[in-house]
């Protein structure tokens, strides 16, 4: 006799179809499960197996062979309890209708009670792909997989439970998803109108958010580095449905959902410069898994004292930036995340923090100092659209009774910004000027006569490098979409110079 049931996988943020299969035959009884799984996933024998006969549900006795197909591909996790769980169900005469228009993930406690598992949302929407009309899930997995449309998500608490849902003798309600009353910017306590001072890594943030720029900060300890990253994610773009759903696959994969549904903020991640390049890029021993630059897409990858990573970490970090994806190999299998995310990196400017200051004396040698700040490569930096400098906050901004502009006000230039942008690049891939190709970078970056000299000096006097040229374009037509002027002018393109001038002052040979 053979039964099946339908599962899922998880490759990269996308599910794939699971079909598991159970055979019975007469023989010693055995339990062999076949199909490419991992440790975990053969593990799943011995939940199973203890799940039922503590639930009262008697096993049967004969060689039983369970398959999880396509068997070409490895199988992780323990969310395979509850597929083989129902399987050995049917082959025990315990579930009597048939299965077939329903999907189940899940784990299994040795009690029979459902545990959750990673990557719920995706292979909830596999399977209304699909065709499934019903999908169960563990109850700490049913917000997120409630967010998905045109499927029936059910949840029970056990086995038994599950039993008796199967064959009709309970009535089950699907999940409805939760209601979002509260705006997208309402969790984020922070507000731009609290920092004092700092009215020109304001002004670099805005044109920052507006164009999904690259920026980094460089000032001594407590010039607000920190305070004003922290706040940028109060004036970026509210996001869009599809945003919301790629950013929450990505988060329930990780497992850093904690039982809520859609995400409706922007993520905000800032690593500890310990962090490894598996934790920053993504991989791992267990199987693939994202890192923090993933976990960024579509929100902000917040670098804290930058030179204190390690090199070979930062340079991790090169690829993604380009390309708004980073693929991972570990031992034969490939996946690939995405992390199209605005990357603020903050940084002393020597080993002590006071170079340039005007109140503290610097302790630090020339060489200590070129030292420090060569451990950010140049192929690095030169994927920040955006350096500015932060002198100390003076006492008298501090103690100043003038209000600073508000995250609300900021953020509304910032989507003039963008909907211009989304009009300009209507029908291609391009999301933002920071991600403005070499043939959109001709066609949309128009620069008036006056505005074309400015820049040729520039490019000459500071010795900028092709990919430094392109991004003082980038900014460049950022900051003239805030100006809401298609042509880039002069001013522009000096306010964009402007931001580049670390390369010549920090950098230089």
């Amino acid at each position: 006799m053979v039964v099946k049931t339908i599962s899922f996988g998880i490759n990269g943020i996308d599910g794939y179809l699971v079909e598991v299969e159970a055979s019975s035959t007469r023989g010693m009884p055995k339990f062999d499960l076949v199909g490419l799984p991992d440790a975990s996933v053969k593990e799943s024998r011995d939940r199973v197996t203890s799940a039922m006969k503590n639930c009262g549900l008697q096993i049967c006795s004969s060689h039983l062979t369970f398959n999880l197909a396509p068997a070409d591909i490895r199988k992780e996790g323990p969310i395979y309890d509850l597929p083989i769980t129902v399987c050995l169900m049917l082959l025990s005469g315990h579930i009597m209708k048939n299965t077939g228009d329903c999907g189940f993930i899940g784990e299994l406690s040795l009690s029979g009670e459902l545990r959750s598992v990673n990557g719920v949302l995706p292979m909830v929407i596999k399977a209304r792909e699909t065709g499934l009309k019903r999908v169960v899930v563990p109850p700490q997995n049913a917000k997120e997989a409630a967010v998905v449309d045109g499927i029936d998500v059910y949840t029970v608490r056990d086995i038994v439970e599950l039993k008796r849902f199967l064959n009709g003798e309970k009535d089950l309600q699907p999940v409805k998803p939760e209601p979002k009353n509260e705006s997208d910017t309402a969790r984020f306590v922070p507000d731009f109108s609290q920092v004092k001072g700092q009215q020109l890594a304001k002004r670099a943030l805005e044109i920052a958010a507006a164009g999904s720029h690259n920026i980094l900060m460089i000032g001594p300890p407590g010039s607000g580095k920190s305070m004003l990253a922290k706040r940028v994610p109060t004036i970026l773009p509210d996001m869009s449905f599809e945003e919301m759903i790629e950013t929450t696959k990505i988060h329930s994969i990780a497992g850093i959902l904690h039982g809520e549904g859609l995400v409706t903020t922007r993520p905000f991640r800032s690593p500890h410069h310990n962090v490894s390049a598996v934790g920053l890029g993504g991989g791992g021993s267990n199987g693939i898994h994202p890192g923090e630059v993933s976990m960024a897409h579509h929100g902000v990858l917040f670098l804290d004292e930058l030179p204190e990573f390690k090199r070979s970490v930062l340079e991790v970090l090169r690829q993604p930036i380009e390309d708004g994806e980073i693929t991972i190999t570990r031992s034969g299998q490939t996946c690939t995340y995405p992390c199209s995310m605005m990357v603020i990196a903050a940084m002393n400017p020597c080993p002590c923090g006071y170079f340039g200051d005007d109140t503290h004396q610097c302790t630090c040698s020339p060489q200590k100092i070129h030292r420090y700040l060569n451990r950010v490569s140049g192929p690095l930096l030169d994927r920040f659209d955006i350096h500015v400098e932060l002198p100390r906050v003076k006492f008298e901004e501090l103690r100043s009774d003038i209000s600073a502009e508000s995250s609300e006000d900021i953020k509304k230039r910032v989507n003039d910004a963008r909907e211009m942008q989304r009009e300009r690049f209507r029908g291609s891939d391009t999301m933002s000027n920071a991600t403005i190709n070499a043939a959109q970078l001709q066609k949309f970056c128009v620069i008036d006569k006056e505005a074309e000299n400015v820049l040729k000096i520039a490019f000459e006097k500071l010795g900028l490098t092709a990919r430094a040229y392109d991004r003082v374009l980038k900014v460049s037509r950022t900051i003239a979409d805030l100006d809401q002027s298609e042509v880039i002018k002069s001013n522009h393109v000096l306010e964009a110079v402007r931001y580049r001038s670390l390369d010549r002052k920090y950098w230089e040979n």
